[in-house]
């Protein structure tokens, strides 16, 4: 029978409980186990694909082309857990679910209520990732205990063990020890108050998993496990990680979280872990080769997790090449008001991630057009690609007013311009090309050498494209296409032969890259930037 696991939060926001249950994920997977992971979102919007990033960072977007929660990120990267549209709920899916039933009159003409309506709908979203096949369920619960948007959520997994059985539930709580400099001290408090909170809704917690700055004594550990009616093998220090997220899970195996799962779960599993491929990526990482610099100039730079999943392929790459990477978040707005040179000098790589809206789109352009005419290696996703046939057509093709309908609906030369299947579409919910699309590459482009075949699958998240009207005189001045869909009509990835490394793709290579398998594409670009910079240190030494 599989079994569950539920992970809530305490305290406050932003614990980390997302790269936790990743990291539980990968820990039982190593042992042998079938790992499904979901998280439940408490708040309204259907699904995170409208929302401002500043809101909830980047969208993360999956195979069959669900616009989930960027935690989901962290499940792909850690652990080989399928995921799904039913990976991600949120509180608009349940409740519209529900009123749609309501509507067909699935209830006989029932009072519709919280409980036991949108627990039981809670509840099958839970049940959808069972199977034969399938050792243990994690379901992740967005928000923080006490939140009035996260009762419903925190009533359906109660009711849950007693559906099951509690011998096949596990409930792991994170949170917050606090270190208070002015006392010198932990403050187990905000913990006790936490799960005091959880238990008044009628959740024991089997686990606590606590997240600190500072080591937990073993006094503090029993008082916490005292209060909190947790044995004191199951308080669980989780400090930070100054170094690297990815010393997460060995931490986590130090203080023997997954023999505890598997001995509370009853589990047949492997004794022992395999975690030689994990040791080795942090053994790369502490001992790089070379250092370099990559400039990532977007609309939404100084939001951290905008960009999340750009981040991290970044710093695959680093990895698979030696390479500490110093990443430089550039606001494309400054670089309209300052000049590329100012800000960009220096770098030996320059990345424009994907994005949507006119704010700071002619500091994109500018920094495309500094890239390419200084040969450093530029990487444009989705709208990166998209402002690069735009800079393109402007200073090499002649085309100086060249634009994107997007921007410029009456542009007299719109490069880029809405696919076809979008121009009647007047919903902006989930109704953008997305999910996985097949790509046919030319062989002998500098693409196909890196992906090592000439047809790939790669995920899309956009309603722009480039313009076929123009593909002839693009191709005259240079510009190769170097991978379009199967039927030749929609352009994938466009390169320039004349540059060290100017590629560009419709798509979001970074949906797919993983700290022990880095994305082909972003390994050839850090490897190109490390190539120019040992070829500027190389000159710099026979200059002096």
């Amino acid at each position: 029978m599989t079994k569950h696991i539920f992970v809530t939060g305490g305290v406050v926001s932003s614990l980390g409980k997302g790269l936790t249950s990743a990291s539980i994920g990968m820990l039982l997977e190593q042992r042998g186990l079938k790992v499904k992971i979901q998280k439940l979102d408490p708040y309204i919007n259907v699904d995170p694909g409208t929302m401002s990033p500043y809101q909830h960072g980047e969208v993360y977007v999956l195979d069959d082309g669900s616009e989930t929660d960027l935690d989901l990120g962290h499940y792909e990267r850690f652990t080989n857990s399928p995921l799904s549209r039913d990976s991600n709920y949120t509180t608009g899916q349940i409740y519209l679910s529900v009123i749609e039933k309501e509507r067909r009159g699935e209830f006989l003409g029932k009072t519709v209520q919280v409980i036991p309506h949108i627990t039981n709908e809670i509840k099958q979203c839970i049940k959808r990732l069972r199977d034969d096949d399938t050792d243990v369920v994690i379901t992740e619960i967005g928000g923080t205990v006490g939140d009035i948007e996260s009762q419903p959520f925190l009533e359906a997994i109660r009711q849950f063990s007693l559906d099951v059985g509690k011998e096949n539930c596990l409930y792991i709580h994170l949170t917050l020890v606090p270190y208070l400099k002015a006392a010198a001290e932990l403050k187990t408090k905000p913990t006790q108050h936490s799960v005091g909170q959880l238990r008044e809704i009628g959740i024991q917690p089997d686990i606590l998993i606590c997240r600190c700055e500072r080591t937990i004594s073993r006094e503090d550990r029993e008082k916490i496990g005292l209060f909190c009616n947790v044995p004191l093998e199951a308080v669980i220090e989780e400090k930070d990680k100054d170094f690297s997220i990815y010393e997460v899970p060995l931490s986590l195996v130090e203080h023997g979280l997954d023999e505890l799962i598997v001995r509370r779960l009853q589990l047949e599993s492997s004794s022992t872990l395999d975690l030689d491929d994990w040791r080795e990526l942090l053994h790369r990482m502490r001992n790089p080769s070379h250092e370099i610099s990559i400039a990532v100039v977007g609309k939404y730079a100084e939001h951290k997790d905008a960009y999340k999943s750009i981040y991290e392929a970044i710093d695959h790459a680093g990895i698979s090449n030696l390479a500490q990477i110093r990443i430089g978040r550039i606001q494309s707005e400054d670089v309209e008001n300052e000049g590329p040179e100012r800000l960009l000098s220096g770098y030996d790589g320059i990345l424009i991630p994907g994005g949507f809206g006119e704010r700071g789109i002619e500091g994109k352009v500018a920094a495309i057009r500094y890239a390419r005419e200084r040969n450093i290696p530029f990487f444009g996703i989705c709208l990166g690609m998209q402002c690069a046939v735009i800079e393109y057509g402007r200073n090499v093709v002649g085309l100086t007013d060249a634009h994107s309908t997007e921007f410029d609906k009456d542009s007299p030369h719109p490069v880029i311009c809405l696919l076809d299947e979008q121009k009647n579409i007047v919903e902006m919910g989930g109704t953008m090309r997305l999910g996985a699309q097949p790509a046919i590459l030319e062989s002998g482009t500098h693409c196909a050498n890196l992906y090592g075949k000439t047809e790939v699958e790669e995920r899309h998240r956009h309603r722009y494209e480039f313009n076929h009207v123009y593909r002839k005189q693009f191709a005259a001045h240079g510009m190769r296409f170097a991978g379009t869909s199967p039927d030749g009509k929609l352009v994938e990835i466009v390169e320039l032969e004349d540059h060290p490394w100017f590629v560009a793709v419709q798509y979001h290579p970074e949906f797919k890259s993983k700290p022990t398998h880095s994305h082909p594409l972003f390994q050839g670009f850090i490897e190109a930037a490390v190539s120019r910079r040992i070829e500027e240190k190389q000159n710099a030494s026979v200059s002096f």
